[in-house]
């Protein structure tokens, strides 16, 4: 039908309006629609429709709403004939029923002005090539102006020398196309392929990775131009082209490095923006000094370095033979410290060299290019010496001869270098593990006994020489163990017995008495053995001497510390180095999971040369930040980077080579802990949240022992993997505390977690690691009452005001008696009383080891309940408000069930307090966690019943 639009412009519609006629059913369709592969389309609407109340009579069939359908092909094979559809309606799938803001009437009919409707609806995912659009009225008095169908898509785009192609969304509203760009005009990409995304809006997002100009080309007004002659480029990372360096040059356009001069050298890991280098010349001003056999020698830089900044030095060393027969090198006994080729420094100790002897000592000096300088003429320094006397070298080996209860035979070989004439032994012996008590005796032969020990211990000996030099080094520690006393009773008595009996024979065989005397001189020396019950001393010097010594000392063991990135001049070089730099090529994106506060946060695969597939966490720098914007993006990284332990958020590296800037980190399948626990109210064993609870403060005792801060622990910042292993991350507030354990950081303004912060910090602005166990002690709370806000919908100044009046959180429902008192703990005023986060892993672990303890729940009458008793102040009256069924399912966080309770009957707490198990089922509650709940605050509603004997005050 011909009609006028609201300009009075003619057009053309579409209408029905047999509403005087009952069972209307009317349709009208498109012809086939090709899809273009779009998966997701959008059907633009334009209408105009009658009000029901404006037709005359009443009409009852009038409707103010029509239908819309559509139907899927490949191909154009169900054309309509004579307007009728073909297999009838079945074959169509509704779309939506279409109503109309704006509807017209009679007296809208006399103005001719129509008044249109515009409604647009989505259609997809769609999986063939077309599909039709049909329109059904079942009684309305309509007309059908315009229906336009369309998709979006991301348009053609040129964007640092890549071009990407138009794009057609996914069909998921969610869901980006990743789409790799084509490098255009003499242009490569860097690093990878350049990638964009296509959202579902036809807007491009998330560009990683360009292309730049191939090496010997420069971009100039966004297109690559080659490099002229005496110019280069040859790295894909510099933008224009460079002047060749020193010593070099370029005869050609289009050049990608420089030649060489003649006598000047490059090697293949020097920069291409590196000048060409010679070989140097030899070191200057050596001189030597020497210590006994040993020698120092050092000299000073070449005068010509070569241009190079990589000079090493080699050391040749060769022994003088004796009566002039020449030089050979030195063997490999002598030692070179640090090393004798490739010294970095101008000095070297050369040890280990025989006494008395004639060295010479030549010096080169070399750098990276001395091995292409082949014609180059090598040059030395040569330096000739002769050593001094030196002590003994060490005594190898310590021998145990023959042991008393109370002495020990010693015997030594001489040192392997004695140099010179060993004058005495010093021997050094202590009981084994009392190494601060020693004594020292002296011998002038290579063994001795050792008397006055101790019966069945333990002695540890070493032994040194002395020579006109002085002493050597102690030998290595030799340990050996005087004989048990009852053993050489029972030998003395056995030779005691002996000795008599050979007196005895001599007397009566005196006719043998020759034969026997050699046998008696032995006895009897046997004999005087028995008396002494032990061996004489090896021969000594008179001037032998006991020096007795007492040595203590104390040992600081070495403790990793953190580092504030801060304290950096350059805050690049904490990310370097504390952070992993990542290819951007083996980072996948797939989804966007979430928005940070420097960009979008996404998850992908993180696929390491060598290392298996992971799924990672990768947080964005959004394009145009600042520099300082990058800075702090950045600093948390250089943060996470020095911890490394099981619950600690893993940092995996950084990509800041190319952008976008982003941060990988380890993906936690569960996301935070206070939203997964209220996710799954109810659901976990006790000894599961213990364990939850165990792996934070594993964490913290970590953070606490790298004298690090955290000021923000809570729930939200403590993530969670697909095996509810629990680990602290968000180090946005951290700071670092002093060598001293009591020293506290004291904040400048900011922002602090008043639910979460201790007294002290909260009124001084002082952090420590006891701050932390505060906020420890809550996070207890959160996962006991899985996820409920501390303190409820009391205000930040209420709960400040509470706290210092001794206020403390009551126990979470079914929450072990030992774990509350774990958490008052924690929330003691004075910072000094409260536990150490050592302590806290200890205590968690015998809960875990003994589950029995875990049995005993707080008693809820004890509990300091101002929610769950409200106190109504009447005047000069103390009484209490009665709950409501509702209120009381609100104050539990079971509200929803309200409706059921009072369909069920238990409109008033008196009943409420006779239901079971078998009456929530009834009612309709049927999650376990949710019974387990409501039962438990029932059993809490009978014993305050019991105790008061009056009105009920839940």
């Amino acid at each position: 039908i011909g009609e006028v639009d609201e300009d009075y412009a003619p057009i053309h519609t579409y209408q029905v309006c047999r509403v005087m006629e009952q069972n209307q059913n009317n349709w009208l369709h498109t012809n086939w629609i090709l899809t273009e592969g779009a998966q997701r389309v959008f059907i633009e609407l334009k209408f105009t429709l009658r009000d029901c109340n404006s037709l005359p009579g009443g009409v009852g069939t009038c409707k103010e709403t029509f239908n819309m359908y559509y139907y899927e092909t490949n191909g154009d094979e169900d054309e309509m004939e004579d307007g009728e559809m073909r297999d009838g309606e079945s074959r169509y799938i509704k779309i939506d029923t279409i109503a109309a803001d704006e509807s017209f009437t009679e007296l809208d009919l006399g103005d001719r002005v129509m008044k249109l409707n515009t409604e647009v609806r989505d259609l997809g995912p769609l999986n063939r090539k077309g599909f039709y659009l049909a329109f059904q009225d079942l009684g309305a008095c309509i007309a059908l102006v315009s229906v336009r169908v369309f998709y979006k898509r991301c348009p053609f785009l040129v964007k640092s020398l890549a071009e990407f192609p138009d794009t057609i969304p996914g069909s998921e509203a969610s869901q980006l196309v990743e789409v790799v760009g084509r490098c255009v005009n003499n242009s490569l990409p860097l690093y990878e392929p350049p990638r964009m995304h296509c959202s579902t809006e036809g807007e491009w997002l998330v560009p990683i990775g360009k292309c730049v100009c191939q090496p010997g080309f420069e971009e100039i007004n966004r297109s690559c131009q080659v490099c002229k002659v005496g110019f280069y480029r040859s790295l894909l990372e510099s933008l224009a082209c460079s002047k060749c360096p020193p010593h070099s040059v370029a005869r050609q356009t289009g050049a990608t490095v420089c030649s060489c001069e003649d006598g000047y050298y490059k090697i293949d890991s020097d920069p291409p923006n590196m000048a060409c280098t010679r070989p140097p010349s030899g070191p200057r001003n050596a001189i030597s000094n020497v210590n006994e056999t040993s020698v120092f020698l050092e000299w000073s830089i070449p005068m010509e370095t070569g241009g190079r900044k990589d000079v090493r030095y080699n050391i040749l060393c060769r022994r003088v033979l004796p009566d002039g027969r020449g030089l050979e090198e030195c063997g490999p006994n002598v030692r070179f410290l640090p090393r004798r080729v490739g010294l970095s420094n101008t000095s070297v100790m050369v040890a280990d060299l025989q006494s008395h002897t004639n060295y010479s000592f030549l010096l080169e000096a070399v750098n990276g290019v001395s091995e292409l300088a082949k014609d180059h003429a090598k040059q030395y320094v040569s330096l000739n010496v002769t050593t001094n006397q030196a002590a003994p070298s060490p005594v190898s080996v310590v021998r145990k001869g023959h042991t008393g209860k109370s002495s020990i035979a010693l015997s030594w070989a001489e040192p392997d270098r004695p140099n010179g004439i060993i004058l005495e032994y010093e021997i050094k012996y202590f009981e084994k593990e009392q190494d601060s008590s020693y004594t020292i005796i002296k011998s002038k032969d290579t063994e001795m006994v050792v008397e006055g020990l101790k019966p069945s211990s333990v002695y540890i000996f070493q032994v040194r020489a002395r020579t006109s030099a002085g002493y050597g080094a102690f030998s290595r520690r030799f340990e050996f163990q005087t004989s048990p006393y009852r053993e050489y009773s029972r030998r003395c008595s056995r030779a005691s017995i002996v000795a008599v009996a050979i007196t005895l024979a001599l007397v009566l065989l005196a006719v043998v008495a020759g034969f026997l005397l050699k046998y008696f001189q032995e006895c009897l020396l046997l004999f005087k053995i028995s008396l002494r019950c032990g061996y004489s001393k090896a021969k000594q010097d008179p001037e032998e001497e006991k020096m007795h010594f007492h040595n203590g000392h104390i040992k600081f063991p070495g403790v990793r510390t953190y580092i504030d990135p801060l304290t950096y001049e350059d805050p690049n070089q904490a990310v370097h180095e504390f952070t992993q730099e990542i290819d951007v090529s083996f980072i996948s994106i797939e989804r966007i999971i979430g928005a940070g506060e420097f960009g979008e946060v996404c998850s992908g695969p993180l696929r390491l040369p060598g290392k298996r597939e992971i799924q990672v966490a990768i947080k964005t720098l959004k394009a145009g930040y600042t520099e300082q914007q990058r800075r702090d993006f950045l600093w948390e990284a250089s943060i996470m980077g020095q911890f490394n332990h099981p619950n600690i958020i893993r940092l995996e590296g950084v990509v800041t080579k190319s952008k976008p800037v982003m941060i990988i980190t380890e993906y936690m399948e569960n996301g935070s802990l206070d939203t997964f626990l209220k996710k799954n109210d109810g659901q976990f064993t006790v000894i599961q949240l213990v364990g939850m609870l165990r792996g934070i403060a594993s964490g913290m005792r970590y953070l606490s022992d790298m004298g690090y801060v955290h000021r923000d622990l809570a729930a939200r910042n403590i993530l969670v993997n697909s095996n509810l292993v629990c680990k602290v991350s968000d180090f946005g507030l951290s700071r670092v505390l002093e060598d001293d354990p009591e020293a506290a950081y004291t904040t400048r303004g900011g922002k602090i977690p008043i639910r979460w912060t201790a007294p002290e910090a909260i009124a001084y602005r002082k952090f420590t690691s006891a701050s932390d166990v505060w906020s420890y002690g809550i996070v207890m709370w959160e996962v006991m009452s899985y996820g409920e806000r501390p303190y409820w919908e009391m205000s930040n100044q209420d709960v400040i005001k509470a706290v210092e009046e001794s206020y403390r959180l009551p126990g979470p429902m079914d929450c072990p008696e030992a774990l509350y008192h774990l958490m008052m703990d924690c929330w003691q005023r004075e910072r000094s009383n409260r536990p150490k986060f050592d302590e806290i892993v200890c205590l968690l672990d015998k809960l875990i080891r003994n589950p029995s303890s875990l049995k005993k729940l707080v008693n809820s009458s004890h509990r300091v309940s101002n929610l769950l008793v409200e106190h109504a102040s009447v005047e000069g009256d103390s009484r209490t408000r009665s709950q409501t069924v509702g209120e009381w399912l609100d104050s539990i966080k079971m509200g929803r069930y309200t409706e059921l309770f009072m369909e069920g009957g238990y409109s008033s707490l008196e009943t409420v307090a006779q239901m079971t198990s078998e009456d929530l089922r009834r009612v309709g509650v049927n999650l376990a966690g949710h019974q387990k709940k409501i039962i438990t605050s029932i059993q809490e509603m009978r014993v305050h019943m019991n105790n008061t004997n009056s009105t009920v005050n839940i």
